[in-house]
């Protein structure tokens, strides 16, 4: 069973009372600019080669030279 005509146009007329038009106007120019910059960020990520050299860090470590000492405060375990 799915909604028909007038039910929908029911719906819509008792959300147009609650919300008033003008507020519905800019929910919906809202939601339409924010769906945009959505789709043409996914589309083209801006910052690819940012995340390029930090994985190209990330993958080179660093190497200590030195002893390794236990962290613990437990000087029966030392």
């Amino acid at each position: 069973m799915g909604f028909g005509i007038t039910e929908l146009l029911i719906i819509l007329l008792i959300v147009a009372l609650l919300f008033g038009t003008k507020k519905l106007r800019n929910m919906g120019g809202d939601l339409g600019s924010a769906l945009k910059s959505f789709r043409s960020a996914v589309k083209e990520p801006s910052n690819k080669d940012e995340t390029v050299e930090v994985s190209e860090k990330s993958s080179q470590g660093q190497v200590i030279e030195g002893k390794v000492e236990s962290q613990t405060d437990d000087p029966t375990k030392r």
